[in-house]
């Protein structure tokens, strides 16, 4: 019988030293590590890379990657200097829309531009040309009411397709 009992104590001795001293498996602590040190590589990355910096509306911010110089150039010569920064004319008007579309194009920019794989000049994308037409419409709606689509869903022209060089003088 107290063979038994040793028995026991021994197969319990051995489940506990597989354990933490916190009573938990290796699983959940290799877990938090892995996630503690990919929030940790992020926290570095966003401060290495300014990326508080895209959270402001100040065009000095787009300017932080090479290729945009032009387009910070060409806005400073634009008509819209005075009345619009690039979130006015590049990021939808609603709050959810706007942070929606900050979190994916930075996500994309930041991997483009860490691989190299955009284009040189850079182009917009297809999505994005949606965001800027809709900010138009924003800004200019009573004056451009009447070229509205009378369906909604339907075609429109694209409002940069006769004004290429509004935000972006000389293009």
């Amino acid at each position: 019988m107290s063979e038994d009992y040793s028995k026991q104590d021994n197969v319990n001795r051995l489940e506990t030293s597989n354990r933490s001293r916190f009573g938990v498996g290796y699983f959940p602590i290799t877990l938090i590590l892995i996630l503690g040190m990919l929030c940790g590589l992020g926290v570095f990355t966003f401060g290495y890379g300014e990326g508080w910096s895209y959270l402001s509306p100040d065009p000095k911010a787009c300017v932080n990657c090479h290729v945009m110089q032009d387009h910070y150039d060409s806005w400073l010569k634009s008509s819209h200097k005075d009345v619009a920064v690039c979130n006015d004319c590049h990021l939808p008007h609603d709050f959810i829309g706007k942070w929606m579309t900050k979190a994916d194009n930075g996500t994309f920019h930041s991997i483009a531009f860490t691989t190299g794989g955009f284009p040189d000049p850079i182009r917009i994308k297809p999505r994005n040309r949606r965001v800027t037409q809709g900010a138009c419409l924003h800004c200019h709606q009573e004056f451009v009411n009447h070229m509205l689509p009378a369906n909604q869903g339907d075609d429109m022209l694209n409002c940069i397709h006769c004004h290429t060089d509004v935000g972006h003088a000389l293009r």
